[in-house]
């Protein structure tokens, strides 16, 4: 591999910019910038023209979302769980047993609850 070359580690599955060795590593920079890190040369293989597409949109994607605000979420509506999702379960089953104690406040907790499970764990 040659300095610059773009590589995939496939124990972080992220593409990097091959750096050079270090001891028994190799080094690699993610696209678009940031923290370097070790990979095992065993572990990491030329990455496809699709996957360094990706990597770069990503990369662009944060850009572009670092200075500005995200979407801004309905709140004329309740928030829709993901379908399977145990932790979406049991925040819905809160907020429909706050709504049958006529809990309105409750409600309200189970919404953003909710909503922040929703962004933090399915983007």
């Amino acid at each position: 591999m040659e300095p610059g070359a773009w590589v995939y580690d496939q124990v972080a599955c992220a593409v990097g910019e091959f750096k050079g060795a270090a001891g028994p590593y190799v080094m690699l920079r993610p696209v678009g910038g940031g923290r370097e890190w070790q990979a095992d040369p065993a572990d990491v293989r030329p990455a496809t023209p699709a996957e360094r597409l990706s990597a770069g949109v990503r990369a662009a994607n944060g850009r572009a979302g670092a200075g500005a605000p995200g979407p801004v979420p309905d709140l004329s509506r309740p928030p829709e769980p993901v379908p399977h999702c145990v932790a979406c379960a049991l925040l819905v089953r809160d907020r429909r047993e706050a709504r049958e104690r006529f809990d309105h406040s409750a409600v309200t907790d189970a919404n953003v609850l909710l909503r922040r499970h929703l962004w933090q764990d399915h983007p």
